[in-house]
C-alpha cells in the first residue's frame, strides 16, 4: 500500500464538524452534530455550501466519533458537499449507528444510496431543472426510498413546481416516503409555494430553512 493510500485509509476530508439545530427535514429543531463532508461534483446554482467544494482537513473515523461524543446530542447529520463520493462515508455512519445515535445524511441524489446503512435516515435531493443539474439525478433512488427517508425538492419557481408534479404522481412518492418542498431562498416567495401546495390539496411537507431564519446566511450553524 502507498504512503498515500495509508494516510487515507479509515479518514475523510472535512469541511468542518460542528453543534447547531437541525434546520430542515424531520427533525427539525433537535441539537445536532453536522458532519459536513468535503467535495461534490455537483454546482446546483443555489447552492449554500460552496465552500465545501474544496479544501478541508482528512480526519481518521475515531477522531470524528471523539468529537461527535464531545458535542454530547443524540441527533448527527453527515452532510456535504456530497457525503458519498467518500467511501469511508459508510463505515462512519455504521458506528455511529452501533454506539446509539440518531444518523442522518443529506445527498445530492446523484450517488446510489443502497449501500447507506439501514438504520440511517436518508435525506435524498432531486434536482429540478432550474438547480442546473437535473441530468444528474440517479433515478433508481427513486425506488429504493422507504417510510424512514425523505425526499427534498427545492423548487425555485412556477416551472420547477409543475415538473415535480407527474412524478410524484409516476413513482407514488407520497406514498413511498416523506416528501420535502422547499422555496429558494431569496428567489421564490415562501408563500407563493405554501399557495401551490394547497391549491393542489398535494400529500407533501412544506419547509423553510430553520438555522437561516435563526441565523442568516452564517456557515457552522
Amino acid at each position: 500500500m502507498s504512503g498515500e493510500a495509508a494516510r487515507e485509509r479509515d479518514t475523510l476530508l472535512i469541511t468542518e464538524i460542528f453543534l447547531s439545530l437541525q434546520g430542515e427535514s424531520r427533525s427539525v429543531g433537535w441539537p445536532t452534530t453536522f458532519i459536513r463532508l468535503t467535495g461534490c461534483p455537483l454546482r446546483c446554482h443555489y447552492c449554500d455550501t460552496e465552500y465545501a467544494f474544496q479544501g478541508g482537513e482528512r480526519i481518521t473515523i475515531d477522531t470524528v466519533l471523539q468529537q461527535v461524543a464531545n458535542n454530547g446530542v443524540r441527533h448527527v447529520t453527515v452532510t456535504g458537499g456530497e457525503p458519498l463520493v467518500q467511501k469511508e462515508v459508510y463505515p462512519l455512519m455504521k458506528q455511529l449507528c452501533d454506539v446509539g445515535y440518531k444518523v442522518s445524511v443529506e445527498t445530492g441524489g446523484m450517488v446510489d444510496i443502497s449501500e447507506v446503512d439501514s438504520r440511517v435516515e436518508r435525506v435524498v435531493d432531486l434536482k429540478t431543472p432550474a438547480s442546473g443539474e437535473v441530468e444528474q439525478n440517479h433515478w433508481d433512488n427513486l425506488n429504493l426510498l422507504t417510510k424512514q427517508d425523505q425526499l427534498k425538492v427545492v423548487i425555485q419557481g412556477r416551472a420547477d413546481y409543475e415538473w415535480f408534479l407527474p412524478i410524484l404522481k409516476q413513482h407514488q412518492l407520497d406514498q413511498r416516503c416523506e416528501v420535502l418542498l422547499s422555496p429558494v431562498q431569496g428567489v421564490l416567495e415562501p408563500s407563493l409555494l405554501a399557495e401551490w401546495i394547497l391549491q393542489d390539496k398535494l400529500n407533501v411537507r412544506f419547509q423553510l430553512q430553520l438555522h437561516k431564519i435563526l441565523w442568516g446566511n452564517e456557515t457552522g450553524r
